[in-house]
């Protein structure tokens, strides 16, 4: 066995010796005798093990060159254009697959044309030489070099609409329902390389098989302003990225974002609050028991900050979040259902746990009655769920409590104005007011009285615009 044979028996690729032997020969005569036949195989072997990728996920821009085997799932139109020498120029994209992926690849010219004449037809396995490179829809190919392998397997299967769980990175053309669970309250806008203004808004969707973070650029940055949260919308020809290692749902110039009349069910894997330790980032879901004003504070960097704290209960217990930023002008109130994702678990004041709701968090408000209906908390119903109160934040049903307001119109409907009441229940929210849940019924309480979380308290007092003044505490 000669040397070249040596050297290609040690290589891990799919090029023919033939192939092989004949660039190993190019590469002698490249090197004008500079480099003997070992050495040129050497070099032409290294070039093949840069350029070979095990698969669409590993094709990176900035990459010189790349080889990969795939499967033709849809074939775009010809497009022609003036380059700066006024030739026309041609151009074909075609979304090719494989089991890691998907990605666009570009055909020029007279390849461009014979794709555009039929000779490309969906399901085509093909074996592709080119040079990647960062896309406006995401990494894209330029293809230097094509062959149909009409003996390789590629195993995928086209989708017409994705769920969170199919995206995988270098998908493009993705459609993807989802229901809203967070949103932007405006748009950045950042200044560009070439000096024009781009924008970008962000928003968070989720199905019943998870959840991910879209980005809208530019103009569809501005549809932000339009998303409600729990409203279900459909995403259309977005593309798949990558950000600190989670996948990201992009949406450029030629996606659009729409809401649906359909509902789509968001059902996350919540971790139980009593069971939570520090250094953890999770989804918990429970009752809102106590809401705190929103703070401001000057950041290092002179700017403002902003936060509020909330204290949430499931069946196993309860923990403070901090809302930070933008989630701290959340529409939360005391009573309402909610779900928190990646929220991460700190040493909070005095020696107690704290979940922080940052810039990643969601933070989502469930409709009244529909908690048990749209999102499932991790952990068995309470029986008693049905009766309202803090077992309507159990069970997820919202019974017949609708927070403080309600509360305080049933306190005006059996008491007059001015008149004197008493009511017996447990705290469930210590601060200005005092609230106090017996169950069926949640009253506000103005009192100096120091009372805590949990504690079994009887007010009495007169019924001041919808709040006990409470004379008496015990």
């Amino acid at each position: 066995m000669g040397v070249i044979e040596d050297v290609y028996e040690d290589l891990d690729t799919e090029v023919d010796f033939e192939e092989f032997e004949a660039a190993v020969a190019e590469k002698v005569e490249q090197m004008g005798g500079l480099a003997d036949e070992e050495t040129a195989a050497m070099l032409v072997a290294h070039e093949l093990e840069d350029q070979e990728v095990s698969g669409i996920a590993d094709v990176e821009p900035g990459m010189d060159e790349v080889k990969f085997v795939a499967k033709v799932v849809n074939v775009g139109e010809l497009r022609t254009f003036e380059r700066d020498d006024d030739e026309e120029g041609r151009v074909v994209n075609v979304e090719v697959a494989d089991e890691t992926g998907r990605i666009r690849v570009s055909f020029w010219d007279d390849v461009a044309q014979s794709v555009a004449d039929g000779e490309l037809d969906v399901g085509q396995v093909l074996r592709i030489k080119g040079r990647p490179k960062d896309g406006f829809n995401g990494v894209e190919v330029s293809v230097d070099r094509v062959e149909p392998d009409p003996d390789a397997e590629v195993d995928i299967q086209v989708l017409d609409t994705y769920r969170v769980e199919d995206l995988s990175l270098g998908l493009s053309d993705v459609n993807l329902k989802g229901r809203v669970l967070d949103a932007d309250d405006g748009v950045r806008t950042f200044d560009r390389d070439d000096g024009t203004e781009g924008k970008v808004a962000n928003c968070t969707l989720g199905d019943e098989t998870g959840r991910v973070r879209v980005t809208l650029w530019d103009d569809m940055a501005e549809t932000v302003t339009d998303l409600d949260p729990g409203t279900s919308v459909e995403v259309v020809d977005g593309y798949v990225r990558e950000r600190d290692g989670d996948l990201e749902l992009h949406v450029g110039s030629r996606g659009t974002i729409e809401e649906l009349d359909e509902s789509v069910e968001f059902v996350p894997e919540t971790a139980d609050i009593g069971s939570l330790e520090i250094g953890q980032t999770v989804d918990i879901a429970g009752g809102v028991i106590e809401t705190d004003p929103k703070r401001t504070f000057d950041r290092d960097d002179g700017s403002e900050g902003q936060v509020r704290n909330v204290r949430v209960r499931d069946e196993t217990g309860d923990i403070r979040v901090a809302l930070w930023g933008e989630k701290a002008d959340a529409d939360v109130d005391l009573a309402d259902r909610v779900v928190l994702t990646d929220v991460e678990i700190q040493d909070g004041w005095q020696d107690e746990l704290e979940a922080s709701a940052g810039w990643r968090s969601t933070v989502s408000v469930l409709d009244e009655g529909g908690a048990k209906a749209d999102v499932e908390a991790g952990t068995e119903s309470d029986p008693k769920a049905d009766e309202g109160g803090l077992a309507a934040f159990a069970g997820g049903d919202g019974g017949d409590v609708a927070g403080e307001a309600a509360a305080e119109e049933t306190a005006a409907e059996t008491v007059a104005e001015g008149g004197v009441t008493e009511f017996t229940g447990t705290v469930v929210q210590a601060g200005d007011p005092v609230v106090l849940d017996d169950g069926t019924e949640t009253r506000s309480v103005e009192t100096d009285a120091n009372l805590r979380l949990g504690e079994e308290v009887t007010v009495r007092g007169p019924l001041r615009d919808g709040r006990i003044d409470a004379d008496e505490v015990y």
